[in-house]
């Protein structure tokens, strides 16, 4: 009897086990599953995020004016936000994107207002200055050795100090911009489809992000890129040019915060020099965060990137249409902040 006891007993433990074991795959397999899709986790939080405000607001909130709507007010972010993810690949941060966005904005205003030149010269010089400001912060990277965070942050204020004394401060206004150069105007123009309301920033934003994603995917450049991120050590082993990935990295994140000017002139018609470069940068972070790009280099989708701030607008108009305390949107911002850091981490177990 004492014998069938025990038999029973080792049965129930192996039944225990087997079923540990089971939960233990499931888990390993929905890691590994995020591992390998790295924009699986925002999306599922945008769906959510869409289905709790459509259901506390009301049929108004999944309009397609609304939907629309919010593409609009994060086309300037989600450009910034492709840029930075690039570096961020790269296991670097660029504290100067802001920054740079702004200053080639002001120049492609006083190139076409107050020097009278036309605008496609304008636009070419605020690229060209995008484009210098990013090889510097490339060149301090890949070639001194010296750390991204202290580089950008260091050029943040370098870039920030030329863009006041360059400009004296001075706003250009939206009327004057439209007269001397109505092309500056171009990306803010907007165009239905049914109730449908997009802008052309809209649409370079989209096809920017599916441009790059593919570079990343399907370019060698955008392999050594991730593999630089990953293990610049190893990278160098298999014969890869870190320092040149590195610089063409932050000299083409450089030219995008330029076309983040482009769009930006657009979006607010004026340009001022004092525009809110912080917020950009931070925001431009966030996106790239929330969307599942990893700190630590590497890993993760810049469709992730859109995605994320895609996010951040979804949570903002629905906060706003719900008539709530603007603090609860930086609330929640950081809640997904720290959310998504410490998925990032749980994931990263996989490859451990």
């Amino acid at each position: 009897m004492a014998s069938i006891q025990e038999f029973e007993k080792v049965l129930d433990k192996s039944d225990t086990a087997v079923a540990h074991f089971e939960d233990r795959s499931a888990l390993r397999r929905i890691q590994h599953f995020l591992h390998s899709t790295p924009a699986a986790v925002p999306f599922i939080v945008l769906v959510a995020a869409i289905l709790i405000f459509g259901i506390s607001i009301g049929g108004k909130f999944f309009s397609s004016y609304t939907l629309t709507l919010i593409l609009q007010q994060i086309a300037i972010v989600g450009i910034l936000g492709a840029a930075q993810t690039l570096v961020i690949l790269t296991a670097g941060i660029d504290l100067s994107i802001g920054v740079v966005m702004v200053v080639s904005a002001v120049v492609m205003g006083n190139v076409a207002v107050t020097y009278g030149m036309p605008a496609p010269v304008a636009v070419a010089a605020g690229l060209v200055v995008g484009g210098l400001c990013g090889i510097l912060n490339g060149f301090l990277v890949a070639k001194m050795k010296l750390p991204p965070f202290i580089v950008t942050l260091g050029t943040w204020y370098i870039v920030m100090a030329s863009n006041f004394i360059y400009s004296a401060n001075e706003t250009i206004r939206e009327a004057d911009v439209t007269a001397a150069a109505s092309m500056l105007h171009f990306f803010g123009t907007s165009f239905k489809i049914g109730s449908a309301v997009f802008t052309f920033g809209v649409i370079l934003m989209v096809i920017l992000v599916l441009g790059l994603w593919y570079a990343l995917n399907h370019t060698a450049w955008g392999r050594h890129l991730y593999a630089v991120g990953d293990d610049p050590d190893a990278a160098e082993l298999a014969g890869i040019r870190v320092d040149r990935v590195l610089l063409s990295t932050y000299a083409l994140a450089g030219v995008i915060a330029a076309i983040a000017a482009w769009v930006s002139i657009g979006r607010n018609g004026s340009i001022s020099p004092s525009a809110a470069v912080t917020d950009y940068n931070l925001q431009s972070v966030t996106a790239a965060v929330i969307g599942g790009i990893s700190l630590f280099g590497g890993r993760g989708s810049i469709l992730g990137t859109l995605i994320g701030a895609m996010i951040v607008g979804v949570v903002s108009m629905g906060l706003n249409m719900l008539g709530a305390d603007p603090q609860w949107k930086v609330f929640l911002t950081g809640t997904l902040i720290i959310s998504a850091v410490a998925v990032d981490q749980w994931i990263r177990k996989v490859a451990g």
